[in-house]
């Protein structure tokens, strides 16, 4: 025998002394419990988001307007030329006498330079590590 007498009856007392397992009603509220905080995370780091971001895709595409500069699902870089209403379907000029016509649900979004620049122009310190970079 591996577990010595003396040992054995030491650690009676300890496991005789322990908590009471919980009641059935106790262990689903528990349960029930996780999953519902589950739920709510899954809401607030999943559902939220992407419900912002569709919401603001479709202002976007909502406010249109002839000679924005715009990027396709497809990737094409083009200026809207005209904008057909009734069958939501825009124009694009992608240069050198090339148009093509796409869904506005295609649009992916703007093409603008300002809005694509994450540091700011006039911050000492990305001037600092810009000229350690070189």
């Amino acid at each position: 025998m591996l577990i010595s007498k003396a040992y054995a009856a030491a650690t009676e007392g300890v496991v005789s002394a322990g908590a009471a397992a919980p009641t059935a009603g106790e262990a689903f509220a528990w349960n029930m419990g996780l999953v519902l905080v589950l739920v709510a995370l899954f809401y607030v780091l999943l559902i939220m988001p992407q419900q912002k971001r569709f919401k603001q895709h479709s202002q976007m595409l909502q406010g249109l307007k002839k000679g924005d500069k715009v990027v396709t699902g497809g990737g094409l870089v083009g200026k809207i030329e005209k904008i057909e209403d009734g069958n939501d379907e825009v124009v694009v000029d992608l240069g050198s006498d090339v148009k093509v016509t796409a869904l506005r649900s295609t649009i992916h979004g703007k093409n603008d330079p300002l809005m694509r620049s994450k540091k700011p122009a006039n911050d000492p310190k990305m001037k600092a590590a810009d000229k350690g970079k070189k």
